[in-house]
């Protein structure tokens, strides 16, 4: 008797035997395809002979493709060849699902749109990734940045006058989660109907859902959400302070309790017996003056010693962490949440083999956080094997090369 399969194991993971084949560059589609692999789907990524230019990008796009395209295999075809497109067309008729996110017109110009591989394949589930839904939006090209400016989202980062994208792919990245949440969808409905369904995705309607909290807190007050660094907040102590040595810090105290628990630690019993500090809500009303109050107090700390304060009564607290800090993070360390990998020579800008650490998903079943298996992959490192399991046979295949139809590794043996 076989031993259990692990966590580890392609067949031990949630979406084993789902095929996907993906049209995708930049972030959002290929971060739909990564969610799904790392669910242990089979993602096949459609590459240009060149590669993804998103392999070559530089400054803040020089990780992307690493990022993103984990778990993923890679063939390279010429789609402009009607023979480069039949090998698509015969990966789609065996596949569940179809994902792309290239300007609307364009999967129909190939000859690949949903009503085309619909036909093809009726349990095919197609899920697209846009700027916007169908609407009088559609035609206009989307950026993460156009939606966070049209959306309200830079907005309520920058400070009053001051429109400031946020930190990261935050639309790119959150409209590929809906696209696999709606793959997921279609994938269970499946279950029950036998046939596939369109799913669509987009940045803007995304961004809204992301503004809808500060909708709402409209419609409840009446009053429009003043960008965060002008707000007011929701709490009497919710900032970021600067302390001893220059060192930043946020301190955060978000209930009656918490209040307490905080004067009692650092013995202000004058704080905690203010009649005007006695609730939450008295707090953020009196905030002009208790914050300038709060700030030369917690001033005369360092941040270390904060820190263990706030640790030990259990009250949220925060070092302020640059992104390349978090490699060496004791809790990602502890948790397994950086996996190992060696990002091949041209999936990055650096031109050479990058040995690194890639977080997983912010996820974990059974205990288990979900495996990086595969390091992003070459280009077209793939395609050999996946035009085998298609029945071409080895001079086809070499016909293929010579003629650039296909690209990608020279040699032409089994690809472990």
């Amino acid at each position: 008797m076989s031993a259990a399969p692990t966590p580890g194991h392609d067949d031990a993971l949630p979406l084993a035997g789902v095929r996907v084949i993906e049209f995708t560059h930049m972030v959002m589609g290929p971060s739909c395809g990564m969610v799904l692999a790392d669910l242990g789907a089979e993602v096949i990524k459609v590459e240009p002979l060149a590669g993804d230019n998103t392999r070559r990008l530089l400054g803040s796009g020089a990780g992307f493709f690493g990022m993103f395209n984990r778990n993923k295999k890679s063939i390279a075809l010429d789609m402009k060849s009607a023979r480069g497109r039949e090998i698509v067309l015969r990966l789609a008729a065996g596949a569940d699902v179809f994902s792309e996110n290239f300007k609307s017109g364009t999967m129909e110009r190939l000859g690949l749109g949903f009503e085309v591989l619909e036909r093809l394949n009726p349990r095919l589930i197609h899920v697209s990734h846009k700027g916007f839904l169908p609407g009088p939006y559609e035609h206009r090209t989307a950026l993460d940045e156009v939606v966070q400016m049209m959306g309200g989202l830079a907005y309520m980062t920058g400070p009053p006058g001051r429109p400031l994208r946020a930190g990261s792919s935050v639309n790119d990245i959150m409209g590929g989660l809906f696209g696999a949440i709606g793959v997921l969808a279609a994938l269970a409905q499946r279950e029950r109907t036998g046939r596939g369904r369109q799913v669509q995705s987009a940045l803007f309607e995304n961004n809204v859902l992301l503004m809808a909290q500060h909708m709402m807190q409209f419609a409840v007050t009446g009053r429009p959400a003043a960008p965060m660094p002008a707000r007011i907040s929701a709490w009497g102590l919710y900032d970021v302070f600067e302390v001893a040595g220059g060192e930043q810090i946020f301190l955060a105290a978000v209930s009656d309790t918490q209040w307490t628990l905080l004067c009692e630690a650092f013995g202000w019993s004058d704080l905690k017996d203010d009649a005007r500090l006695a609730g939450n809500n008295d707090r953020v009303r009196a905030r002009e003056w208790l914050l300038p109050l709060l700030r030369e107090r917690f001033g005369g700390f360092d941040a270390a010693e904060l820190s263990a304060r706030f640790e030990r009564i259990g009250l949220p607290y925060a070092p302020i962490v640059r992104p390349h800090e978090l490699f060496d993070d004791p809790h990602l360390a502890a948790t397994g949440g950086l996996a190992p990998v060696t990002l091949p020579a041209d999936a990055s800008g650096a031109g050479q083999p990058v040995e690194t650490r890639l977080p997983l998903l912010p996820l974990a079943l059974d205990g288990q956080r979900l495996p990086l298996r595969h390091a992003p992959p070459s280009i077209g490192e793939h395609g050999p094997a996946l035009l085998r399991e298609l029945g071409y046979g080895e001079d086809e295949i070499a016909r293929l090369r010579a003629d650039d139809v296909i690209g990608g590794p020279e040699r032409l043996g089994p690809l472990s």
